[in-house]
């Protein structure tokens, strides 16, 4: 199963690249913002953000953020699963 997660952007590491660095329960990783580099959606450090596959697909608030990672703590196994991916995971 695939979801998408929330992390928090707690670095830009390149800018010219979109590459910054996420947090997810304590897990650091690069993360392709590029999605979410222009416009209104921009977002920075800080920010909470839903992510896929290693790209920022969309920029949430932090209360939803919340809510949104109690609700896959809930399904137990599979976002088990989708954490220990992302902690395998590397986009450098």
């Amino acid at each position: 199963m695939c979801l998408a997660i929330p992390g928090q952007i707690v670095e830009m590491v390149d800018e010219e690249l979109h590459i910054a660095k996420a947090e997810v329960s304590g897990v650091r990783r690069h993360v392709n913002v590029g999605l979410l580099a222009d416009g209104p959606d921009a977002v920075g450090v800080g920010d909470w953000v839903l992510i896929h596959v290693g790209f920022a697909m969309s920029k949430v608030d932090e209360e939803e953020a919340r809510a949104t990672r109690e609700f896959l703590l809930s399904l137990g196994e599979p976002f088990e699963s989708e954490l220990e991916e992302y902690e395998k995971s590397t986009i450098e």
